[in-house]
C-alpha cells in the first residue's frame, strides 16, 4: 500500500458570490521514500493540495490517507498530534523567529515533546549538523545568508524525524546556486529515507525528484 493515498480530492472556496474550485477530483499515490515535485502555474491548486496534504486545510470532498490513517476523520487534537509526529514543513518564507538563535529555532517543534531540554538541544544540534550548519548554532537569523536561513528551516522540519517532508516553494527566494545547494540537501535527506513532497514553480527542481506531478486548473494533467 502507498504511504500517501489521495482519492477524488476536491476543495472549493466561496469568493464573493462565486464558488472557486481549487481542486477538482485529484487521485495521487505516493510510495514510501519517493521524492515528488508538484508543478503548475499560479492558481493551479498546488499550494492548496500541499496544505490539504499537511492536515491544515479540510477538503470539500475526497480522502487523504497517510500510513493507513484517514487524516480528516481524526478529531482536531488527534489530527494535530498526527501532524506533529509524522510531518515536517518547509515554507518559502523561512518563518524563523528573529530573536532566537538557529538552535533555538530548530528546538521549537520539540516544545511539545516530553523529554529534557538537554536531549532537545542535542536533537536540534544534530539536525543542524545534518544540514551543514553545525558551526552556526548560536547565530541569529539576520547573521545568516538566505540559503543558511532556509537550511535552519529544513533542520527545524526534520528535528523530530518525520516520515514525510512537505515543502512549499523552498527555493523561491534563493538565487540559482543556493537553490541547487538546497535541492541537493533535499535529495540527500530523501536518500536517507525521508519521503519528500515539494511544490515548486521551477522546472530545474524537477531533476532532483523521482517524478513530477503537473497540475492545471485543480486537476492532474
Amino acid at each position: 500500500m502507498a504511504l500517501i493515498e489521495i482519492s477524488n480530492l476536491k476543495k472549493q472556496y466561496a469568493s464573493g458570490d462565486e464558488t472557486v474550485e481549487a481542486l477538482r477530483g485529484i487521485d495521487i499515490a505516493i510510495e514510501t521514500g519517493e521524492f515528488i515535485t508538484i508543478m503548475g502555474q499560479s492558481g493551479s491548486g498546488k499550494s492548496t493540495l500541499l496544505s490539504v496534504l499537511g492536515g491544515m486545510n479540510h477538503p470539500s470532498a475526497g480522502e487523504v490517507e497517510m500510513a493507513g490513517v484517514k487524516l480528516y476523520r481524526l478529531p482536531g487534537e488527534k489530527l494535530a498530534d498526527f501532524r506533529a509526529e509524522n510531518l515536517g514543513f518547509v515554507f518559502q518564507s523561512f518563518h524563523l523567529i528573529p530573536y532566537l538563535t538557529a538552535i533555538e529555532n530548530v528546538m521549537l517543534p520539540l516544545a511539545i515533546v516530553k523529554t529534557g531540554s538537554k536531549a532537545k538541544r542535542a536533537a536540534a544540534s544534530q539536525a543542524l549538523e545534518r544540514v551543514g550548519l553545525g558551526s552556526k548554532l548560536e547565530r541569529l537569523p539576520n547573521q545568516l545568508s538566505g540559503g543558511e536561513q532556509e537550511r535552519v528551516a529544513i533542520a527545524r522540519a526534520i528535528v523530530n524525524n518525520p516520515h514525510i517532508l512537505l515543502a512549499d516553494e523552498p527555493t523561491g527566494n534563493l538565487d540559482s546556486k543556493t537553490s541547487d545547494e538546497v535541492m541537493a540537501l533535499f535529495r540527500e535527506l530523501n536518500a536517507a529515507g525521508q519521503t519528500v513532497v515539494m511544490v515548486t514553480h521551477n522546472p530545474e527542481n524537477g531533476r532532483y525528484a523521482d517524478r513530477t506531478i503537473h497540475l492545471r486548473d485543480g486537476m492532474v494533467v
